[in-house]
């Protein structure tokens, strides 16, 4: 259930906002002033925050700021006043995704909170399409960057792109001319002892002991498959 914070310092725009929510199936929790609503972020974690510009001790504009900074993947909707322009400006120039203009239908908002929800989730799957995970490793698609227990690995390009089609493809026996022609080029005039050398150099880099390799197993007569250790 997504968890929405509602920070609003009357109490009748938050009972009506909490209700409006909560009868379309949200987690609410909420705060009558700035400080108390940063507080409650830092403990509940909430995926979206509706925030009124005019609050005591922290106003709208510095609570998105902070909340922005502490929570980069927070959904934000600021609620401003009519006809104030520049309270939408600074709002969206703070971090904030969306505005309502007050006094708003109830269904409006619901729809900008789905909105932004669809948005976070469709942000969600494309980073992890970025993403190839073999614990202890992890392949950064998007930077082509790889990963041991977080720590980055210093890899050559051409050992880039062997531990990432090992990794993507866990158990599956590559010969060394499959590994040749994919990470190579069909183009390429040279032996196939070359796969041989890059992956002597890999285990170097990624494995404990390369003399006795958990992760790049060699397949006999054949070539090298990747080894999917269970956590």
């Amino acid at each position: 259930m997504c968890k929405i914070l509602i920070v609003e310092d009357e109490s009748s725009i938050r009972s009506f906002l909490k209700v409006s929510l909560k009868s379309n199936k949200f987690d609410v929790i909420e705060a009558e002033d700035g400080l108390k609503g940063l507080e409650l972020a830092r403990i509940e974690k909430p995926q979206i925050a509706v925030l009124d510009v005019m609050m005591p001790n922290m106003d709208g504009f510095q609570l998105c700021k902070k909340l922005r900074e502490e929570f980069p993947d927070i959904g934000i909707i600021m609620l401003t006043a009519r006809g104030q322009d520049i309270d939408k400006i600074s709002g969206l120039e703070s971090g904030a995704d969306d505005y309502v203009v007050k006094p708003f239908n109830p269904a409006e908002l619901i729809l900008r909170v789905k909105a932004i929800l669809r948005r976070m989730e469709s942000n969600a799957k494309e980073v992890d399409a970025n993403i190839i995970e073999s614990y202890p490793f992890k392949i950064d698609n998007y930077s082509q960057k790889a990963y041991k227990n977080d720590e980055i690995l210093d890899l050559t390009p051409k050992e880039y792109l062997l531990i990432k089609l090992l990794m993507e493809n866990p158990g599956k026996a590559f010969s060394r001319e499959e590994l040749l022609n994919l990470v190579w080029g069909w183009n390429f005039f040279g032996e196939s002892k070359i796969v041989d050398v890059n992956i002597r150099r890999l285990r170097t880099k990624i494995e404990e002991t390369a003399s006795r390799p958990e992760f790049i197993e060699t397949v006999w007569g054949t070539g090298y498959r990747w080894n999917e250790r269970e956590v």
